[in-house]
């Protein structure tokens, strides 16, 4: 879902909280603290990243022999995961890096492609499209979007932070340098015939998604968070034209959203719920990853912010009660003992997580927010 087209959600937003929340009785959480926000603590995908020598010609074509050491991604679900069917048209990716770009290569499988929006910048998303989210820092803020449809018209914009939380989108941004080009296996717009599809290959220079002067060019074991999805209309053919269809009401029917990592909720702009991306220079099992420790400790500073935002759309205050969670002090992660506490105001909160060994915090704030944090000495 894109909120693109109303208005953006404040941070203590009632509607966002009571729309994320579905509780299932999975026996997994059965125990847990999670489990009533199972869907939003399944565990993203991941992939590792191969650095090549050797970049790919972006024209379009994906047999180029470089993506030979490139490994395609498993099939794009739909954006709620187990909560709904799997998609019945294949999608896939695959990622390489070099010093200056992150490569991006992708297959949508599809027997009727069309694309109708021609100018840059115009709500991609109203035609099917394949659309790339990325956030850098891993910090839920400063994200990046890019979308294509099938004519390769590109819609490109930067967040400051999700909708959510009161993000604005800065339509102006563009991806200085980005290349991309598509190559269609049948006919764009003829409802006529049968296609097969289409393929896509994208150049993002690191310089485009960096802020400032600070370029984030990875290193060996850097982790950002990143996520692909596919929108796909339902539309039947009329007067020689694609033509979406519609409720009784005459609005168009929604769409769907197919995902790489599911997110758990019909919604993109939860970066926290986006798939791991993991650089590498070995070309040696290129597919090994394990969700780091610090990961590990975040869950319980997103456990927390969801449960604020509840708290807050019944009480119109946040807490610093962890007993009001069912949380108490302390929580063990990998058998290491972590410290947990919250500062509140009726209008805001800090939730940290401490761990007791190495001493490091982490904290989430209203904003969902994440960060490392440095206590004073007398904290």
């Amino acid at each position: 879902m894109h909120n693109l087209l109303s208005a953006p959600l404040k941070s203590d937003s009632k509607l966002f909280f009571i729309g994320i929340v579905i509780f299932l009785p999975l026996t997994t959480f059965a125990q847990s603290p999670f489990r009533n926000f199972a869907n939003l603590f399944t565990i993203p995908k991941s992939y590792v990243v191969t650095y090549t020598k050797t970049p790919p010609v972006i024209d379009g074509d994906i047999n180029d022999p470089v993506w030979q050491q490139a490994k395609w991604s498993n099939d794009f679900r739909d954006i709620e995961g187990d909560l709904k069917p799997n998609p019945p048209l294949q999608t896939n990716v695959k990622m390489l890096w070099d010093d200056s770009c992150l490569y991006i290569a992708a297959q949508v499988r599809d027997p009727h492609v069309w694309a109708y929006i021609k100018n840059h910048d115009e709500i991609v998303f109203r035609d099917n499209d394949f659309e790339v989210f990325i956030n850098p820092n891993n910090t839920t803020h400063q994200y990046f979007e890019l979308e294509y449809n099938a004519r390769n018209t590109v819609f490109d914009l930067f967040l400051n932070k999700p909708y959510r939380n009161g993000g604005t989108p800065m339509f102006s941004w563009d991806a200085e340098g980005m290349r991309s080009a598509v190559k269609v296996k049948g006919t764009v717009n003829d409802p006529t015939d049968t296609d097969k599809g289409w393929t896509i290959e994208i150049a993002i220079p690191f310089k485009a998604i960096s802020l400032a002067n600070n370029v984030q060019v990875p290193s060996e074991g850097s982790l950002w968070r990143i996520n692909f999805s596919r929108v796909e209309w339902d539309t039947r053919p009329e007067n020689g034209k694609y033509v979406k269809l519609k409720d009784n009401a005459g609005h168009n029917l929604p769409e769907h959203n197919w995902v790489w990592s599911p997110q758990g909720v019909v919604d993109m702009h939860c970066p926290e719920r986006w798939g791991y991306l993991s650089f590498t220079k070995s070309n040696i099992n290129n597919t090994g990853f394990s969700l780091p420790y610090f990961e590990l400790q975040k869950r319980y500073l997103w456990l927390v912010y969801y449960q604020e935002g509840l708290w807050h759309h019944k009480h119109n205050v946040y807490t610093a009660s962890l007993k009001a969670f069912g949380l108490g002090k302390q929580v063990a992660i990998n058998k290491n003992i972590n410290a947990l506490r919250i500062e509140a105001t009726p209008h805001q909160f800090m939730a940290f997580i401490t761990d007791k060994k190495d001493n490091i915090t982490w904290a989430i704030n209203q904003d969902g927010l994440v960060r490392r944090y440095n206590l004073t000495s007398d904290e």
